[in-house]
């Protein structure tokens, strides 16, 4: 995920994406512990880009201020 796409989206937006991230990061976690993912490298993947939408909505959040 790019962070010029993320900065188009609406705080909603935003904070629907992220609840998907974290939805899909605690499902890799599950699927580790049960040996079935075979790409571990998704969940550094996936907490980069939780970080990344956790970034932007901040940045939102403090121009509004």
């Amino acid at each position: 995920m790019e962070i010029k796409e993320l900065e188009n989206q609406s705080a909603s937006e935003l904070h629907k994406i992220l609840a998907g991230l974290r939805n899909s990061l605690r499902e890799m976690r599950a699927k580790v512990s049960e040996k079935q993912l075979k790409t571990v490298r998704k969940i550094r993947e996936t907490r980069k880009d939780i970080a990344q939408v956790l970034t932007t909505i901040n940045k939102k959040r403090k121009s509004l201020n």
